[in-house]
């Protein structure tokens, strides 16, 4: 069995089609799926879908694409969001400076002080409500593990779709964190992920599509779905020379205890 950890489907590209995309999941084994939510409209509509199909699960939060959106009436209403009982994880949350450094068509991207106030006010929610939470960061590596740290290691969760080297992943782990990948691991030219997954121990990764982005090989050109992570574990079982049915095992071992499901 597999869990999707992270999947948007809530999305257009998903639109009267879940019921389908659940049933190719389960000929593949993935059991159960975790929908991500980024802001306060698709956090209500990932629970909205985990009322619906006893196979998904959700989580709510503010990405930083969002951040400049966060006020007290927001907070709060993702606060009221997260005490539903298939809620399972404060996210999809965290830092991304990636537009930051690009041209001024982005001027109006949310800079990075509101950033950082979102996202520790998310993570102030997942202490509120003990839940893990679901990590985004690009560009912001730095940032992102001193605001971690300065919580004392009384968070837990996940880096979601880990693209880092090994010294940033060596941090996560510090601090107790699992570390979870999609399908760009099996891209070309991923030699470096390849390090970091042969060196992460198995009991700390976890697996994800991002669906409907980063669909892996063999399906790129395809929207992304969840019956494809299954080729992110295959990627994972060959990179560490383990068997597929021990890294599903592992994998979906640290899932079920992260997200308490």
């Amino acid at each position: 069995m597999l869990i999707d950890t992270h999947a948007h489907l809530d999305m257009k590209e998903f639109k009267h089609e879940v019921s389908a995309i659940l049933s190719r999941a389960k000929t593949v084994g993935v059991e159960k799926v975790i929908s991500v939510g980024t802001d306060p409209d698709s956090s209500k509509a990932a629970i909205d879908l985990a009322r619906r199909y006893p196979e998904i699960y959700a989580t709510v939060g503010m990405h930083p694409d969002a951040a400049n959106l966060l006020d007290i009436e927001t907070r709060s209403y993702i606060s009221d969001l997260a005490t539903h009982d298939k809620v399972v994880a404060i996210g999809e949350i965290g830092l991304d400076y990636y537009y930051l450094k690009r041209s001024s068509k982005y001027a109006r991207y949310p800079k990075r002080e509101e950033q950082i106030f979102c996202f520790e006010q998310m993570l102030d929610i997942a202490l509120e409500h003990q839940k893990p939470v679901v990590i985004h960061t690009r560009e912001a590596e730095a940032d992102t593990i001193a605001i971690l740290k300065s919580y004392g290691g009384s968070l837990k969760g996940v880096v979601h779709c880990f693209c880092g080297d090994w010294g940033f992943a060596e941090k996560i782990l510090d601090l107790g964190m699992a570390i979870s990948f999609t399908g760009n691991i099996t891209f070309k030219n991923n030699s470096g992920i390849a390090h970091v997954i042969k060196r992460l121990p198995i009991g700390s990764i976890m697996v994800e599509t991002d669906a409907p982005f980063l669909t892996p090989e063999p399906h790129r050109g395809k929207r992304n779905e969840p019956s494809f992570v299954i080729e992110v574990a295959r990627k994972i079982a060959e990179i560490k020379g383990m068997s597929l049915a021990e890294v599903e095992m592992e994998m979906t071992k640290k899932a079920c205890k992260l997200f308490n499901i």
